[in-house]
């Protein structure tokens, strides 16, 4: 059976919010369709990552908007999280890198 590619049809997206001293991250807004494309292009819209993982969102879409997500899924989403930590170090970085002066 061919699997469907996510980044052809975006079928769903959630977006998940991570404050210091929260109990755990909150589904913050989820949808289908054209909701799914809009939240992945307002993340990309304002420089938030974007990762695609059709069963982690499968699972998420199972939980009520502003909730925490629930313990089952806080290691998949602590590798998510860890994902995110990595890409912003090397953003970072890069960024100190580019704005150290070019030698001529």
């Amino acid at each position: 059976m061919k699997r469907p590619d996510p980044s052809k049809a975006r079928g769903a997206a959630v977006a998940l919010a991570y404050r210091d001293g929260r109990a755990a991250p909150q589904v913050i807004a989820k949808g289908r369709g054209l909701i799914a494309e809009t939240i992945i292009s307002e993340a990309r819209a304002h420089g938030i990552y974007v990762h695609e993982s059709a069963e982690l969102v499968s699972l998420l879409m199972q939980v009520d908007l502003d909730q925490y997500i629930p313990p089952q899924l806080y290691r998949a989403v602590a590798e998510l999280l860890a994902w995110l930590y990595r890409m912003e170090t090397r953003m970072e970085t890069k960024m100190e890198i580019s704005a150290l002066p070019r030698p001529d």
